[in-house]
């Protein structure tokens, strides 16, 4: 059981998931809140202020992709997307959009829960333990609290995904960090995904903060151990 009641916004406009995902999360503690199509997930969303939202992608009136965007804009809260099995396209774009993680249907009870807890734990860590410092080199300035990244005096705008990522490489710039050490640090211990999504992330990242991302000189990938951020 959860102990605390977090507000978890179901957006989906398929009753019968949206039945197992609700009744699954308040047997687990959560407090659910339904909405049946983009237009009402908005709504509930502004309206609630839920603590993570679940999203479905195809949806009558707006869709995912609109709903993820018009999110972003105002709230960084954890967002889940619920994506088809075979749409490994989709999986990609809702990570770009700002997607925190993703939930390939059909999916198990049990897996929702594990992928709800994680995505809660993560953003709670972040909000209540922040780094009260300013890590700052020629090239970057980051201001942990503020979630502020300055690149080449330009303010960029990151997801929480590729802010942690950031993180998690300046912090310890200089060092070489391997995949498993920042799939830990970036998504968290129980994240279960592939290596693949640290690679995914890191060209994210480096697309923004790199001079000429097809050659960087701030993200260096180490073959056969990880990747390093280099302190100009």
């Amino acid at each position: 059981m959860s102990e605390a009641q977090e507000k978890v916004l179901v957006i989906d406009d398929e009753p019968d998931i949206r039945l197992f995902v609700t009744t699954r999360l308040k047997r687990a503690g959560y407090a659910p809140i339904e909405a049946t199509d983009g237009l009402d997930g908005l709504r509930h969303f502004y309206a609630d202020r839920p603590d993570l939202v679940l999203l479905d992608i195809a949806m009558p009136e707006m869709d995912g992709w609109e709903v993820i965007r018009r999110i972003r804009e105002v709230s960084n809260v954890p967002v889940l997307m619920l994506t088809a099995a075979s749409m490994e396209r989709e999986k990609i774009r809702g990570l770009s959009e700002g997607a925190d993680d993703y939930i390939t249907k059909p999916f198990s009870g049990d897996e929702l829960l594990a992928r709800v807890q994680a995505a809660l734990r993560r953003a709670s860590i972040s909000t209540t333990q922040p780094v009260a410092e300013i890590y700052t080199d020629p090239v970057l300035r980051i201001d942990f609290p503020k979630h502020e990244v300055v690149v080449r005096g330009q303010v960029i705008e990151l997801s929480p995904t590729e802010f942690r990522l950031l993180v998690a490489l300046t912090r310890n710039a200089g060092q070489v960090m391997s995949q498993d050490q920042l799939l830990d640090q970036a998504w968290g211990q129980d994240y279960a995904e592939s290596m693949d999504v640290v690679r995914l992330y890191i060209g994210y990242l480096r697309r923004k903060i790199e001079a000429d991302p097809s050659r960087p000189s701030l993200i260096e990938t180490i073959r056969g151990f990880g990747y390093r951020y280099r302190k100009q």
